[in-house]
């Protein structure tokens, strides 16, 4: 089994409000037509020669003339999460949305927290991560109560200045937390988020680390496994899947750590499975609205794809994808509803359209690599 496939996630690059999404606040969004607009236009010549601009009209990317295959694929399930948008990639299709809470953990989860980590606690809200250290970073330096606040999606998060808390102590933490929220507090993720520097001047650490929940049933990763294929998670993949399924964890905790670890996977590896997140589109520009950032982010990675076609091999598999939306004009800044792009080049790829289940990725993928289906999960290949 010589073959390699690459799915590359461009974290919360939305291509389109789904049908379903006024029901979460989302109506109309559709993150890189919108992200185009407010720039005056994307310039980005590697995925417009694959067919970007064929997918949706997106100002600056011209329909291409001889597309890779594009289309728009969708989930299946609920939820706008990075988690579930990353498991229906790989086939796992959650039944019910992840718990959220708009108004703070409850107190029997509060001191269920508290008991296990022998810590306290401030804030305790839904926050915007830079903003939190504003408000509440000054006030965990006097009194070491750990800033513990949730968003929209389904997390719960606990950032401590290194000076109160260690990093390993606050991953300590994170894991005695995730040990509480189980069952009906099953949350998605429980991210650490260490910070540095002084009260005006606070910034986050690149030691961030998120403890998910397990997927709740059988991926294409587990597939891949079992036919002798090995999965090498680039980002947060590793994290996503609680580890299920990924057999190397290679470090990502930004774009460019992202894309030169997946470009030396690329030089190196022989076969299996690279399967990477980029996630600065969503954590670092997407949040925020910086739609400025956010155009100079894809500027790196169309540059990172234009040397990744220049390493395919004839045995290659790539697929750019995204996992939700994040739309710089919402009227919130969390995650948005929304259709996530395909494109796919391999040897003898045709110019069609293929829209689909998110799930088609994972599918196409294990048909490439393995050249088998698996008929009990979702999707349907592309390849």
């Amino acid at each position: 089994m010589t073959r390699r496939a690459t799915v590359v996630v461009m974290d919360a690059c939305g291509v389109g409000a789904l049908p379903d999404a006024a029901a979460y606040g989302d109506a109309g969004s559709n993150t890189l037509v919108h992200l185009a607009e407010q720039v005056g236009g994307l310039r980005l010549p590697a995925l417009r020669r694959l067919g970007l601009g064929s997918i949706v009209p997106i100002m600056g990317l011209p329909p291409a003339q001889e597309p890779a295959v594009h289309g728009r694929l969708h989930p299946l399930g609920p939820g706008k999460e990075s988690t579930t948008g990353h498991w229906e990639l790989m086939g796992v299709v959650p039944r019910q949305p992840l718990p959220t809470y708009p108004d703070g953990f409850p107190p029997d989860v509060m001191r269920a927290l508290e008991d296990a980590t022998g810590l306290r606690f401030c804030c305790n809200r839904p926050f915007s991560g830079t903003e939190v250290l504003d408000a509440y970073g000054e006030h965990h330096l006097e009194t070491g109560e750990v800033i513990i606040y949730t968003s929209a999606d389904s997390v719960l998060q606990l950032a401590a200045h290194v000076d109160v808390l260690s990093e390993p102590e606050l991953y300590a933490a994170c894991e005695a937390a995730r040990a509480v929220m189980t069952g009906e507090n099953a949350v998605g993720r429980v991210i650490a988020r260490p910070f540095e520097g002084e009260p005006g001047a606070f910034r986050r650490r690149e030691g961030r680390r998120d403890y998910s929940v397990p997927p709740p049933g059988r991926s294409y990763l587990e597939e891949l496994q079992a036919s002798g294929a090995q999965v090498h998670g680039v980002g947060k993949i590793h994290d996503l899947f609680a580890g299920v399924g990924v057999d190397f964890k290679h470090a990502g905790a930004t774009n460019a750590a992202g894309i030169s670890q997946t470009t030396g996977l690329l030089r190196d590896l022989e076969s299996g499975l690279i399967f990477v997140n980029l996630v600065e589109t969503d954590q670092v520009y997407g949040h925020r609205h910086d739609v400025q950032g956010f155009q100079q982010a894809l500027v790196e990675i169309d540059s990172a794809v234009a040397e990744w076609l220049s390493m395919l091999r004839g045995d290659d598999l790539l697929v750019l994808t995204a996992d939700h939306g994040v739309d710089p004009t919402a009227p919130h800044t969390d995650h948005t509803r929304e259709y996530a792009p395909l494109l796919a080049i391999w040897p003898g790829n045709d110019a069609r359209r293929h829209d689909g289940p998110l799930a088609d990725v994972g599918a196409s993928v294990l048909r490439w690599i393995a050249g088998r289906d698996a008929a009990e999960l979702p999707g349907e290949p592309f390849v």
